[in-house]
This record gives C-alpha cells, sequence and structure tokens, in this order.
C-alpha cells in the first residue's frame, strides 16, 4: 500500500474550501452618504460587502439617488460618472449625478420613481 492510501477521505475533506451558503451571497449594504455639489448635482457614496459584480455597487448608488430625488420633488436623474473599488472585501462607489424634475437628455437618464420601485422589488436600500 501506498503511503497516500493510508490519508483518510475525510482527512483529505478537511482541506478542502468550505462549501458557499446561501447568506455568503447576500449583499449586507453599508451605508449612503449624499452630498449636494449644486442645486441639481449629487455625489452619492455608498459602501456594501458581498457584491457579486460592480453592477450590484451601480445598482446601489442608483437606488441611493433616486430617493434623494424623490425627496426633492425630483422625477429623474442622470447617471454622470461612477468610480468603484473593492479592498478587503468591502466595495465603495463614489457616483456622481444631476437630478430634474424633466426627463434631461442624454443616455444615462433614470426614471426615479420606476426604480425606487425596482429597488424595493430588490431589497435594496434606498436611504
Amino acid at each position: 500500500m501506498t503511503r497516500l492510501a493510508l490519508i483518510s477521505p475525510l482527512a483529505l475533506a478537511a482541506c478542502a474550501p468550505p462549501v458557499p451558503m446561501a447568506e455568503d451571497f447576500i449583499p449586507d449594504y453599508l451605508g449612503v452618504e449624499t452630498t449636494a455639489l449644486d442645486t441639481d448635482l449629487v455625489q452619492v457614496n455608498v459602501s456594501m460587502t458581498k457584491a457579486q459584480s460592480e453592477k450590484d455597487v451601480r445598482n446601489y448608488a442608483e437606488c441611493a439617488v433616486v430617493r434623494y430625488a424623490l425627496d426633492r420633488g425630483f422625477g429623474f436623474a442622470r447617471h454622470l460618472r461612477t468610480n468603484i473599488e473593492e479592498e478587503g472585501g468591502v466595495w465603495s462607489a463614489d457616483a456622481v449625478y444631476t437630478i430634474s424634475p424633466t426627463l434631461p437628455d442624454g443616455l444615462a437618464t433614470i426614471d426615479a420613481e420606476v426604480t425606487a420601485a425596482a429597488c424595493e422589488q430588490s431589497g435594496i436600500p434606498m436611504v
């Protein structure tokens, strides 16, 4: 018999990485900070863990800006830029949007009420 044959299957199983659990994939939203840069320009900073991709972080920032817009009587936003970083499992985004009462020009427009409903349905906090 070889030496490898003497190692029990249980000992080999102990070396295997743990099986991911469902809670490993449920995002943990750590907070939002919004700053008015002008009357129609807002910066949103968000952070979270367990993001599966940059898209999760972008969605969190978008949900935050629509709440900000709706709270101020604006029905629309337009995405200008987003910077995303991940460090030690914590994802963060620094995003800038314009907000307006009417549909703005541009390709990256956001209908605040429609997006707020989608955020609520997805369980993404807007505060």
